[in-house]
Formats: C-alpha cells, structure tokens, sequence
C-alpha cells in the first residue's frame, strides 16, 4: 500500500459514516495522523443506518467502499459506523482483498479492564447490538464483566438534527431516557461505573451524559483505538505515514451539504466546503 500514486499525488485515506457521527473519528484520525489526506463521507441520504436491516447497510457500505476506491482512489478506508461494521465489515474485507479496511466496535475490552465494579453499561444502535459480530464480541468479555446493553433507538438522529438546532430538549430526554434504563450508575457494589459509547455520534452528547450519570463515570469510545491502528496499518507500509506536511481534508455526502458542513465547523472547527454527491 503506497500513499503516492503516478505522479507524486497524495492518496488520502477514505472515511465513511451514516451522518456526521463518524466526525468524532475523523477527529481522532486527524489529531493522530495529521500529515495524512483524509476524505470523509456522510451517507445521510440514506441514514439512519442503526435502524434499517442489515441488506439495506451492506449495499450502501459496498456503494461507498466501490466508489472511495474508484473515485477517489484512497490507501486505506476507516467505516467510521458501528452499525456498518457489525453488519457489513467482513463482507467488505473478503470482496476487497489485500486492501485494508478499519472498522469500529463498542469497546467492550477496555471496558472490562478498566470497571472496578464489574457493571458496565453499553450506548448503542439496534443494529449494532442485535448482531452477530457484536454477540460474537461480548461472548468474548462476558466472563470478565456484566454488560447491560441499551438500543438507543433515534439518538443518532436527533444528535444529526441537533446541528441546526437550540433546542435540546428532545436530545436530552432520550439521554435520560436510555441512561436510566441502563440501571444505576456509581461505584459501589452492584452499580455501573463505566459507560461504552457504541455509536460515533453519542461522543458529541457526552456533556450530557455526564451530567447524567455523574462526572466520575468512566466513558469510553472508539476514536483513538481506531486511529492508532490506523497508523500501525500505515507504518506497515512501504513507506509508512507521511510526516512533515499538513494534510487536507475533504467532505462530501448524500445528503444536505450545509448539514454536515455546519457540523464539521461547529465540532471540528473546520472551513471548506462540501462536494454534494450522487451514490
């Protein structure tokens, strides 16, 4: 895998997600990487994933996947979607071989290392929890913890309508919603003291999570996980990850360009415009 191609042009490195949720791992990606090209994608023509089946996720993960790489020719793709993930990686991986694709999962691992109460609570889509990779994944830790697993069915998408909006109001109650249905946070015995984010988007509400459950619960998410394998996929390159340079980013969606134009500026505080695409 190389980061030039013929002529001295940099590749950049693909991001996809549903909406504008996959921003908090472009962030992680950037701040890692920051001499790298990235091209983001929102697919929110077609969102919310997190809530459709698993047929209609695979086919717009394959469209985006086919078009990152004939398109925008990109070194390596991050599917920056939990819900993509659990449903359509490894069907990405075997229909693109010897090409690297990252993927994002609810960090159950680190969860249970880091719990001193063996309770975590886990923040995620219906999608993303009621599938096979997912159950494959806590099959795996559910000896070390016990994890209470919450569907947060429309939090993703009133995260999305957030960005053109004051109001909090609904945002806030589906936080509170799903956090007490989750149980009782602390950290005393029987209570939960650590919460997994297992969506891109539930990072950008994580002030209100905390006001929530407390200032002293342990959140964890995907983002740095993601963009330090990222980098060791890159170093394992000829040629590694460029350094020395500032990269550039670009966006592009399915959807409304001012939506994810506004996100990008209010949470990565970043300027540009973005491409209005037909996938």
């Amino acid at each position: 895998m190389s980061g030039e191609v013929s002529g001295g042009l940099t590749r950049p490195i693909g991001v996809f997600d549903s909406g504008v949720g996959g921003l908090s791992i472009l962030q992680a990606l950037h701040a890692e990487l920051p001499a790298e090209d990235f091209i983001y994608i929102a697919d929110s023509g077609h969102a919310p994933y997190g809530e459709r089946d698993a047929a209609h996720v695979l086919e717009r993960s394959r469209a985006i996947t086919n078009y990152l790489r004939q398109n925008r020719h990109i070194q390596l793709l991050v599917v920056a979607c939990n819900t993509a993930t659990a449903l359509a990686i490894n069907t990405l991986r075997r229909e693109n071989p010897g090409f690297d694709i990252v993927g994002v999962e609810p960090a159950l691992k680190p969860a249970a290392a880091m719990t001193r109460t063996g309770r975590v609570g886990v923040m995620a889509t219906r999608g993303t929890l009621t599938s096979s990779r997912f159950q494959a994944l806590l099959d795996t830790v559910n000896i070390q913890a016990e994890f209470i697993c919450q569907p947060c069915d429309g939090l993703a998408e009133a995260i999305e309508q957030s960005v053109h909006s004051d109001n909090t109001t609904k945002l806030i109650a589906l936080c509170a919603q799903y956090t007490r249905a989750i149980g009782q946070f602390g950290h005393e015995s029987g209570q939960i003291d650590t919460l997994v984010l297992g969506c891109t988007h539930y990072p950008f509400v994580q002030d209100y999570l905390h006001d929530l459950v407390g200032q002293t619960i342990q959140f964890i998410s995907t983002g740095e996980p993601v963009a330090r394998q990222t980098r060791r996929l890159l170093q394992s390159a000829n040629d590694g990850p460029r350094e020395n340079r500032l990269g550039q980013i670009t966006m592009g969606t399915t959807g409304q360009a001012a939506h994810l134009k506004a996100a990008a500026e209010q949470w990565l505080h970043w300027q540009g415009n973005v491409e209005s695409l037909l996938i």
